[in-house]
C-alpha cells in the first residue's frame, strides 16, 4: 500500500487521539471512586441496619415500660381502694386481717415492679444514648458516601469532556486519510490496540520490539511512501527523522 509519507506522519496525531481516548475509557472503568462507593454503600447500610436494630429494641423497651407502669398503676389502685375500706372501719375482724395482708402483698407487688421498671428505664437510657452514636456514625457514612459520589461525579464530568474533545479531533483527523490506509490501522488498531506508531531508533512504538538487522534493512530500502507494518505487532510504523534510517 502506498500513502504520501505527509499523510502517514498524520496517523501519529490519530493514534495519539485513540491513545487518549482508550485512556479514557480505561479510565472511565476503573476510578477508585468506583470502589471507594462500593465500599461506603457497604457501610452505610451497615450502619442504616445497625440503627434500625437499636431502634427495635428501644421500642420494645418502651412498649415494656409501658406495660409495667400500667401494672404499677393497677397496684396501686387496689392498694388505695384497700386503705380507703380499712379506713373506713366498715368491714369486720375477718376482712380487716384479709385487707392488711392483701396491703403487704400488693406493696411488696408493687416494690418488685417498681424495680423492674428502674431497670428498665436505665436500660432504655443506655440504648437511646447508643441510638445517638449510631445516628452520628450513620451520618458520617452517609457523608462518605456523599463526597465519594461527589469526586466520582467530579471525574466523569473531566473524562466526558475530554471525550468529546477528542472524539471531535478525530472526526476531523479521518476525513485527511484515503480509505485504504484508514482502513488498514482501524483494522490494525481493532484487533492489536495500537494502529500506528512512530518508529523510532529502529524500534516499534506500538510493540517495543527493536526491528532486527533484515527487518531494519527491508525498511530502510522501502520508498517513502510505502505503508510499512511491524512484522511483530502489525502496527503501521510510521517514518521520520527519529527512526535512525
Amino acid at each position: 500500500m502506498k500513502a504520501d509519507p505527509a499523510v502517514q506522519r498524520r496517523l501519529l496525531d490519530l493514534a495519539q487521539v485513540d491513545a487518549e481516548l482508550s485512556r479514557v475509557l480505561h479510565r472511565r472503568r476503573t476510578l477508585p471512586e468506583i470502589a471507594e462507593i462500593a465500599e461506603a454503600e457497604k457501610q452505610f447500610r451497615a450502619k442504616q441496619d445497625a440503627l434500625t436494630t437499636i431502634e427495635t429494641t428501644l421500642g420494645d423497651l418502651n412498649r415494656e415500660v409501658k406495660r409495667q407502669e400500667t401494672e404499677i398503676d393497677q397496684v396501686r389502685a387496689r392498694e388505695e381502694r384497700d386503705r380507703k375500706l380499712l379506713q373506713a372501719g366498715s368491714v369486720g375482724a375477718k376482712q380487716l386481717t384479709d385487707l392488711e395482708h392483701e396491703l403487704a402483698t400488693l406493696g411488696r407487688r408493687r416494690g418488685a415492679l417498681e424495680d423492674d421498671l428502674l431497670e428498665l428505664m436505665e436500660r432504655r437510657e443506655a440504648v437511646e444514648a447508643d441510638i445517638q452514636h449510631a445516628r452520628v456514625a450513620l451520618d458520617k457514612a452517609q457523608e462518605a458516601l456523599a463526597d465519594a459520589a461527589r469526586r466520582r461525579d467530579a471525574a466523569l464530568a473531566d473524562l466526558e469532556s475530554t471525550e468529546a474533545k477528542r472524539t471531535a479531533e478525530r472526526k476531523l483527523l479521518i476525513g485527511q486519510f484515503p480509505e485504504p490506509l484508514l482502513a488498514l490501522y482501524e483494522r490494525v488498531r481493532t484487533h492489536k490496540g495500537i494502529g500506528a506508531s512512530l518508529l523510532r531508533s529502529r524500534r516499534c512504538g506500538a510493540c517495543r520490539i527493536e526491528l532486527d538487522r533484515n527487518a531494519f534493512a527491508k525498511v530502510k530500502e522501502s520508498p517513502a511512501d510505502e505503508v510499512i507494518q511491524c512484522e511483530e505487532c502489525g502496527a503501521i510504523m510510521v517514518r521520520t527523522g527519529e527512526s535512525g534510517l
